[in-house]
């Protein structure tokens, strides 16, 4: 696997050591700048670092325009088909075009927005997935991870024979399987950064499994510099998913919260004390908080279990412990443990 160069996309670095960025979607009307803006800003609340709007016409530039004085993150803007409206993206601001070549008329025009990026040094994202292989690659190939690297490719020596090379792939399928066939692929035989998606990957319940299993199977593989979580869900659910992933695979700081599955000789609601523990760090403002959080249900071999958390509580019958770093702090009834481990936490935290 090749080392990866280095793009800027806006103010980031992506590729080479720099972290996994996190990209979402806005999915309001183009064209209504108020919504899209509203919406931004609760992605950037969320932990978003890079922001995706679809730029169907000249409507919606005023969204691009309007993004780009507003917030400092990078604004990608999302093209298909009309090549005009990625040159125009490019002088409004865009510190990103995502396209897939193949769906801007000809190379006359491709190499039109090709000269706008490079005055701009504004990068060009290949977007190639399972429903836009060219057919001269379905006819070799079929649909599959072999076609989809195949037109990733010829999409990017067509660039580099315009002189253009400041490049991001994406090779996205909604076959989790093929999906990470396809990046393990092309990461073994190129070093652009790679933006990586289970693209529609459907409803919360299942889209959050396709998206970890393959986006999470590729990061722990060393593969990928940037993710989005497509779901048919609010964005602001995309990035909260992503950044779990991250922060599981040890790439983001974060809080964390381990808790058992239960089993007959949990004596305390432990599901209902996990909820309500998050709940209670969500007010405290901790969720970002660098932190292992146990909650346990059996009072002998909790701490024991979970020793490396830097906090816990492990249940007795009617009653609990709450530990710290292993160590047993105190016994506390069951409908206080949550109030008096938050206390604790931002006690020591204060103290800190």
């Amino acid at each position: 696997m090749f080392s990866k160069r280095v793009v800027k996309v806006g103010n980031l670095a992506v590729g080479g050591n720099n972290r996994v960025f996190v990209q979402s979607m806005l999915n309001k009307p183009s064209e209504d700048v108020k919504a899209n803006l509203v919406q931004a800003r609760e992605l950037e609340a969320a932990g978003c670092d890079i922001i995706r709007v679809s730029i169907p016409n000249k409507e919606s530039l005023n969204t691009l325009f309007a993004l780009k004085n507003e917030f400092d993150l990078p604004v990608v803007a999302d093209i298909h088909f009309d090549y005009k409206m990625a040159i125009e993206s490019v002088h409004a601001g865009a510190d990103k075009v995502r396209i897939n070549p193949g769906n801007m008329g000809n190379k006359e025009h491709l190499g039109l927005i090709v000269a706008a990026c490079s005055q701009k040094e504004v990068p060009i994202r290949i977007g190639v997935n399972s429903g836009s292989i060219p057919s001269y690659v379905l006819k070799a190939m079929g649909r599959t991870p072999e076609g989809l690297v195949a037109a990733a490719r010829d999409y990017v020596k067509l660039l580099n024979s315009l002189d253009f090379d400041n490049i991001i792939i994406s090779v996205k399928s909604s076959n989790v399987i093929e999906m990470i066939k396809a990046y393990t692929l092309l990461a073994d035989t190129c070093d652009y950064p790679l933006h990586l998606g289970v693209t529609e990957a459907g409803t919360f319940d299942v889209g959050v499994i396709k998206s970890s299993i393959g986006i999470g199977s590729l990061l722990a593989g060393g593969v990928g510099d940037t993710i989005r979580v497509s779901l048919t869900e609010e964005p602001v659910k995309e990035v909260e998913v992503a950044l779990n992933i991250l922060r599981i695979l040890g790439l983001r700081k974060g809080l964390n919260i381990i808790s058992c599955p239960t089993c007959g000789r949990t004596k305390l609601d432990i599901k209902k004390i996990a909820y309500n523990l998050r709940r209670a760090l969500d007010k405290c403002g901790l969720l970002d908080a660098d932190l292992e959080i146990a909650v346990m249900g059996c009072a002998v071999n909790g701490p024991g279990e979970a020793k490396d958390a830097d906090f816990g509580i492990a249940g007795g019958d009617g009653e609990g412990v709450i530990f710290r770093e292993g160590k047993i702090i105190k016994k506390v009834r069951e409908e206080c443990l949550v109030n008096e481990l938050v206390d604790l936490i931002t006690l020591t935290r204060t103290e800190a």
